[in-house]
């Protein structure tokens, strides 16, 4: 029953369609936050390359990401990376803590807002 209702959900064409308009708009927000701080924006859509060159706008050295696989590490990192990402814009650690929550809203705000990329905040 319930295998039935799952299934005709996630086949029906309203639900695909939302689906791609939410990937089509991610890419959209990270291509402007890219090219906010000065980057080629195509690089926001190849996997893996877009998370370091993210590293690379938060710390200055993109093998940091690496961190990332390393359990229990990878989780404190993708923190701070957000943090450090919004400070990067000029924005505060709760907003650091609202882009690791809920990402695809303050992406949003960041790609769209009139904040400038200040470049790696120590």
């Amino acid at each position: 029953m319930y295998d039935e209702v799952y299934n005709q959900i996630i086949t029906s064409p309203v639900y695909l369609t939302v689906l791609c308009l939410v990937g089509i708009y991610q890419i959209v927000v990270m291509w402007k936050v890219f090219t906010k701080a000065g980057v080629a924006g195509w690089k926001s859509i190849i996997p893996i390359y877009n998370t370091y060159i993210l590293t690379k706008i938060t710390y200055g050295n993109g093998w940091l990401f690496l961190l990332l696989i390393v359990p229990i590490v990878g989780f404190v990192f993708s923190i701070m990376l957000y943090i450090k990402l919004a400070k990067a814009f000029g924005k505060g650690t709760g907003f650091g803590i609202g882009l690791w929550l809920l990402s695809l809203i303050f992406l949003s705000i960041l790609a769209f807002d009139s904040s400038e990329y200040q470049g790696v905040q120590n």
